[in-house]
């Protein structure tokens, strides 16, 4: 799991890498030929990896259940470059993250590609439903595979989305499945499109938009009129609108928009976190952040480490001195761990 440079998500999470789009602006195939290593070596460690065959029965496929190593035993990310290769020992990735995140899955992927086969969609499904407390967006040219896949529908921290850089394209989001979070990627922006023609446009969540990057000599630069279309659009139909940084240059600052949906702004506590973070009130029995509350220790014995044995929030531990006739301290000196001993010597 990387912590993600892509603006609209935290994270990326690449269970499956390479694809077989052929697209000429594409990022992630550069990076990968800079990871790979030597690749007709890494081809030759046969032991080290499987091949299956594509769904679509093109050229066979990669299966990693362990990383590959390079002769200084260092980890290979991309082993056999831009060709389509499952990496199982990611699947427990999402894991290791403490908080809830917005997780972009197969950035270096598609990963809904006709020749990835249902059994790498299972796993990786099967991972998020494991680990349910972050968003995940999955991103695809081929939409269709939503349904023919039957992805799972219904769940708020789903989100399929299409790529568009044309309009040609546009007909894509029809292909997004019913009853889901959705969303369309216009990025690259290769020309003028016209959302106002498409009237399913309205039923997407959410609308993000890029120029091309990068150093290709034929790069499009998109024009300032192109952008401001779409975003009339979308605030018309009341749909966030989330524009790229390489935009910038095109519509200036002062027009950016970087809106998010709801959904995504929320981010949930892993329990593993929660439970480090959080404890009962021993008095109202309320869940607060224990930096919240008054942290109660004893010890039974003159010179022994005092014990935690609970917490309180402020106006229990106010109400507990009160019965105990102590003195209650004022709340705004009050130091994060109050020691209340049994003096007992014994």
């Amino acid at each position: 799991m990387n912590r993600s440079k892509i603006e609209w998500c935290d994270h990326t999470w690449n269970p499956i890498t390479g694809c077989r789009h052929n697209c000429s602006y594409c990022y992630a195939r550069k990076m990968t030929s800079r990871f790979a290593g030597n690749i007709r070596l890494n081809k030759m460690a046969k032991k080290d990896y499987s091949m299956i065959s594509a769904a679509d029965g093109s050229e066979n496929i990669y299966v990693l259940d362990a990383p590959m190593l390079n002769e200084t035993d260092k980890p290979l990310i991309y082993p056999f470059g831009f060709s389509p290769t499952l990496h199982r020992y990611r699947m427990n990735i999402p894991e290791k993250l403490k908080m809830g995140n917005n997780v972009f899955v197969g950035a270096m992927a598609d990963i809904f590609g006709s020749w990835i086969p249902d059994s790498w969609l299972d796993e990786i499904f099967m991972a998020c439903k494991k680990y349910p407390i972050h968003n995940y967006l999955f991103l695809t040219k081929n939409a269709r595979r939503y349904e023919e896949y039957s992805v799972p529908t219904g769940m708020k921290n789903m989100w399929y989305g299409t790529s568009i850089t044309k309009e040609s394209e546009m007909d894509r989001f029809k292909f997004l499945p019913v009853g889901c979070k959705t969303f369309i990627s216009i990025e690259p922006i290769l020309e003028d499109i016209h959302p106002e023609k498409h009237i399913e446009i309205q039923l997407v969540d959410w609308i993000i938009i890029g120029a091309e990057t990068g150093r290709n000599k034929d790069k499009v630069v998109p024009e300032a009129d192109w952008i401001k279309k779409i975003v009339v659009e979308a605030e018309h139909l009341g749909i966030p609108v989330f524009m790229k940084e390489s935009l910038v240059p095109v519509v200036g600052e002062q027009n950016m928009k970087r809106d998010f949906p709801k959904q995504l702004q929320h981010l949930e506590i892993s329990p593993k976190m929660k439970k480090k973070l959080f404890d009962i009130c021993s008095g109202c029995k309320v869940c607060l952040k224990k930096s919240d509350m008054i942290t109660l220790l004893a010890r039974s014995k003159r010179g022994e480490q005092p014990k935690q044995f609970g917490f309180m929030c402020k106006d229990c531990f106010k109400k507990f001195c009160k019965e105990l006739n102590l003195n209650i301290p004022e709340l705004a000196k009050i130091t994060e761990r109050i020691a209340i001993n049994s003096n007992n010597d014994d």
